[in-house]
């Protein structure tokens, strides 16, 4: 697909959700549902891989390296998310 398409949605929703369009039932649940989306996507990435015989035969080859980068990611991504809130969010976790 085109990127172009992922950002025009994300957009789309940044824009329903500035505006306040979506109903507050559904506002409620959105955690919940991004969550179950994110382990729907994850589940058929895993069923990507396993169905791709070349992969899975580079496995030892890539293992460690995807581990290393994988770990590293994480800790990246963690240690800029407190950077960032550290900086945007006050005590009480209300914005500035």
């Amino acid at each position: 697909m085109n990127i172009l398409l992922y950002i025009a949605i994300m957009i789309f929703g940044a824009f329903l959700g500035n505006r306040k369009l979506i109903p507050k039932p559904l506002m409620k649940k959105i955690d919940t549902i991004q969550f179950l989306c994110l382990l729907l996507l994850l589940f058929i990435m895993g069923v990507s891989i396993g169905l791709d015989e070349e992969v899975i035969q580079s496995f030892g080859t890539i293992g460690v390296q995807g581990i290393i980068f994988a770990v590293a990611s994480i800790l990246f991504s963690i240690l800029g998310v407190r950077l960032i809130a550290s900086k945007v969010l006050v005590k009480g976790g209300e914005d500035q």
